[in-house]
């Protein structure tokens, strides 16, 4: 086990909320020193007080933000003089609207692709060289992706393309990465029940984001998730675990959910 002085390290980006938050409080209880990122401040600041963690106000589709973590990264190491960081859960993503193809609002589809894949790729390339140096040559990246990015559905296009990505980015970097110290996940969730997921992609509609979740007596929760990104970031470093699908038992597909109406 690593000293208590230079506690293994992680970046959870959008922290904020959800799985986020729910991950960044799970590495904590595992021993990790916990670099919670994501735009909202005032959320990540509280949340990193809470875990004996670190605060850092990014938006992961902003070069400049994301200069400002891995500098952060760098400095939380300084004292054992090797800049490392030990995970990296690129959790930052999100859905905004549902409108068929043929009405696709654009800046929406846009925005999707900019914060799920783009942001993926900026964090990453910029955190790179401080996972390629983790003690025991044990670094990990675990991207957090959906079972969207695996198949299509009505109403989800600009969503189910930028989760695509999300999966296609992971792929590739893990070949290209194949003879590095650092392996590659991702953990792609169905159902999961939070907080802001379905509201932030209705616009605020609150009835609209009942309705995915209507009936379906147990979807996942943010915790759920958490747990499975846990286990996988923390598998012997011989171990790379390539995707995790994880759904609620009532969901055995993306069209295929048993739902209780009374």
């Amino acid at each position: 086990m690593a000293p208590m002085s230079t506690p293994r390290t992680a970046v959870v980006t959008g922290a904020s909320s959800g799985i986020g938050a729910a991950t960044a409080r799970a590495l904590a209880a595992e021993g990790f020193h916990v670099v919670c990122a994501a735009r909202r401040a005032e959320r990540i600041a509280a949340l990193a007080e809470e875990i004996g963690g670190t605060a850092v106000t990014c938006d992961v589709t902003d070069a400049g933000d994301v200069a400002v973590l891995a500098e952060t990264v760098a400095g939380l190491r300084e004292g054992a003089g090797d800049g490392s960081l030990d995970v990296l859960v690129n959790n930052a993503g999100g859905a905004f609207g549902s409108a068929p193809v043929a009405q696709a609002d654009v800046e929406q589809w846009r925005a999707m692709y900019e914060v799920n894949v783009i942001g993926l790729v900026q964090v990453t390339r910029a955190l790179l060289p401080a996972l390629l140096r983790a003690r025991d040559q044990a670094g990990i990246i675990c991207n957090v992706g959906s079972t969207a990015g695996r198949i299509a559905y009505e109403g989800g296009g600009g969503y189910t393309a930028a989760k695509h990505g999300t999966q296609v980015v992971t792929e590739t970097l893990r070949l290209e990465l194949f003879d590095q110290p650092v392996r590659v996940t991702e953990v792609a969730p169905g159902m999961v029940r939070t907080d802001e997921f379905a509201l932030v992609r209705f616009g605020g509609d609150r009835e609209k984001a009942a309705e995915v979740y209507a009936g379906v007596a147990e979807p996942l929760v943010a915790e759920d998730v958490a747990d499975a990104i846990t286990w996988v970031v923390t598998r012997p470093r011989h171990v790379n675990v390539d995707e995790l699908v994880i759904r609620p038992r009532a969901q055995a597909a993306q069209h295929k959910v048993h739902r209780v109406h009374d």
